[in-house]
């Protein structure tokens, strides 16, 4: 009994391990935060990066970027410095990686230094505004790499590499950059700036450290919001054809940087024309606050050399410039591939006019000189869309992209931080349906153990009362019967004397029901104690009939064939008590002179009524006896007898399924 709670504590020790100390001092970084914080924080993240611009890749042919030479070993030291012409205001740094193709890992950053440093100078010295380990796990990558620093004032920006990633083709180790960006505000900097380096591979165009700073990444803008808008192309059957296109600022600005997006068709694999396609290889744009350009500056003029001249965004930077009225002179036309060169195209996605960063000719009015087009389309050069959506600033398309890389890398560990949390929790579900069955099972048997313990305490409290009224009443009824016998002696010596002849005759009588009272009691006992004779209630149940019914007539009708030994003593003791209770009514109450027993077998059971020709009347069993039936676990009944009386019916049937048999 002292050992079953100790296993259920146990149990209970278990689970609250389970459930809060083995996540405590076993858990990993997210254990800190409940399932439905997880669940909020992966909902977030989806939220978010629904609304970041996502790595679409450029395809065709086109610069890669710098790339220094190849090394055996990982640990050797390669560095690059970008000038940046005069002293900025910086505050920060982008390196875009170079992209190349891993048939098993997919698309991964090629040569993206695994230890480096990243330190910015001016006059007054330098400083060291962030360091990198392969312990800070920037790769694998596909995104480009943001420092973000406290503004500084800085002419040139050097990076210190001292751990190379290996390169994709022949598993040697090399310093690889597809870009290199360097932002004040909006603006970057470092845009066609002077490059120095430790080494430089050229052994390829693609290849060279001045497409460091060209401009030109990996990607296309796909901002993953916004109206996408058709590129403005201007078709000709000469090569040689003259045409210009004129923006209106509206008033005039200073402007410092002008983007020339190009025309992009790379939305099937592969692509259908040149990545070049319809991009103007002769290009003039001036400047001026007059309307007719009598007062014309040229701000640069963009002649494409080689297929590593062009890229998605073709930016220029020219010295800081106020003007009103801007002219693309289109000095010549691309040849149209799809027509077999015999068809001539010029165009752009979009032209942005930069003062400082911010496009200020955006929504601004456009025409076209020397050359037939429709005014509803020349809207579609200043619209601030690309065939993806809406064109982002530089920096902030850099700082999405940056940001999706560091939500696709939290995600999955987010997302396998709640799947283990889940099988943790149907482990303890599990765990606490067992603890919850072993308790209920626990609980039962307790119950019973305890029901089991309190009936033996009845059983020894009843054998204790029979032993006690065995031996007391016993002791006092055979007393009773010595001292009537005694009182007899001492009468039959004085027999002649008439007057105690009737004393006589009484003394007899108690003699006689102290000796009947003995056999009943002696009987009682016996049912209620464990040990004894098991007398036979049938008999008993007769010599009780003739005791009471001592003035009436009886008849009993009884089914000698019927056993009532395997029957439990209680049972037995309850259905001789009824039998007798039944005779009380009667003899007390009914003014019967004849009663008629019956004891009938049932199937699994008995049926004993009781019959008497009294005066009847009763509308409800007496509460005596529905007491004793209750005992039994039975109800009784009552009947009008043929003639008057009344005939009260018990039924007793055993609950054990035909465990005891009767008639038997």
């Amino acid at each position: 009994m002292k050992g079953i709670p100790r296993v259920f504590l146990a149990l209970v020790l278990v689970a609250i391990y389970q459930l809060i100390w083995a996540p405590m001092l076993f858990g990993a970084q997210w254990d800190s935060f409940s399932i439905a914080t997880l669940e909020k924080k992966l909902e977030l993240i989806d939220r978010e990066l629904e609304q970041l611009a996502s790595y679409s890749l450029r395809s065709g042919t086109g610069a890669v970027g710098y790339k220094s030479a190849p090394h055996n070993e990982p640990q050797n030291q390669e560095w690059v410095r970008v000038d940046l012409g005069g002293e900025f205001r910086i505050d920060q740094i982008v390196l875009v990686p170079m992209i190349w193709r891993n048939t098993k890992l997919g698309l991964r950053a090629e040569g993206f230094p695994s230890d480096f440093t990243v330190a910015v100078g001016a006059e007054g010295g330098e400083v060291e505004i962030a360091r990198f380990s392969s312990r800070g796990k920037q790769l694998p990558r596909l995104a480009p790499l943001v420092i973000d620093f406290d503004p500084i004032w800085a002419s040139w920006v050097r990076v210190d590499v001292t751990g190379l990633s290996e390169r994709g083709w022949d598993g040697r180790y090399a310093f690889q950059l597809s870009e290199l960006m360097i932002f004040s505000g909006l603006e970057n900097v470092a845009l066609h700036q002077e490059v120095s380096f430790e080494t430089s591979l050229r052994r390829n165009e693609s290849r060279h450290e001045r497409f460091l700073v060209d401009s030109f990444v990996p990607y296309l803008m796909d901002s993953s919001h916004g109206d996408k808008s058709q590129a403005l192309i201007l078709r000709s059957d000469d090569e040689d054809q003259q045409a210009a296109m004129l923006i209106d600022l509206g008033e005039a600005q200073a402007i410092n940087q002008i983007n020339l997006h190009t025309v992009d068709l790379s939305h099937t694999v592969p692509e259908a024309v040149p990545s070049d396609h319809s991009t103007p290889p002769h290009i003039r744009v001036v400047a001026a606050n007059s309307a007719d350009f009598s007062d014309g500056v040229e701000l640069f003029e963009y002649e494409q050399k080689s297929i590593y001249d062009v890229g998605p965004i073709i930016s220029r930077r020219f010295p800081l410039t106020r003007c009103r009225y801007l002219r693309f002179d289109l000095l010549k036309f691309q040849p149209n591939a799809a027509f077999n060169n015999r068809k001539f195209n010029a165009g752009f996605a979009e032209i942005e006019v930069l003062s400082f960063g911010k496009n200020v000719a955006l929504g601004k009015s456009v025409d076209v000189t020397g050359f037939p087009i429709r005014a509803s389309r020349l809207g579609q050069v200043t619209d601030g869309r690309n065939y993806y959506g809406d064109i982002l600033p530089l920096r902030e398309w850099m700082g999405q992209l940056a940001r999706r890389h560091e939500l696709e890398v939290e995600r999955p560990l987010v997302l396998a931080e709640l799947n283990r949390r889940y099988i943790r929790q149907r482990k303890n579900l599990n765990l606490m349906y067992w603890i919850v069955a072993f308790l209920i099972a626990g609980t039962i048997i307790l119950v019973l153990i305890g029901k089991n313990i309190r009936q033996r305490a009845a059983y020894q409290m009843r054998e204790r009362i029979a032993a006690n009224l065995h031996d007391e009443l016993g002791a006092n009824l055979h007393a009773i019967g010595l001292l009537g016998d005694l009182a007899n002696d001492e009468i039959e010596e004085v027999e002649s004397r008439e007057e105690f002849k009737e004393l006589s005759e009484i003394v007899g009588e108690i003699r006689d029901v102290s000796q009947k009272t003995s056999d009943s009691v002696r009987y009682c006992m016996n049912i209620l104690g464990e040990s004894g004779e098991d007398e036979n209630v049938l008999s008993e149940m007769k010599l009780v009939a003739q005791h009471v019914l001592v003035d009436l007539e009886h008849v009993a009708y009884i089914d000698e064939s019927i056993s009532l030994k395997n029957l439990p003593r209680r049972i037995k003791m309850d259905v001789y008590l009824f039998y007798k209770e039944c005779l009380i009514n009667i003899i007390r109450h009914s003014g019967a002179s004849r009663v008629t027993t019956r004891l009938s077998s049932l199937r699994n059971g008995i049926q004993l009524s009781v019959a008497d020709n009294g005066k009847g009347g009763l509308s409800q069993v007496p509460p005596s006896l529905r007491r004793r039936a209750r005992l039994l676990g039975e109800k009784v009944s009552i009947e009008e007898t043929d003639g008057g009386g009344t005939t009260v019916i018990l039924k007793y049937q055993s609950k054990l399924l035909g465990l005891i048999k009767l008639g038997k």
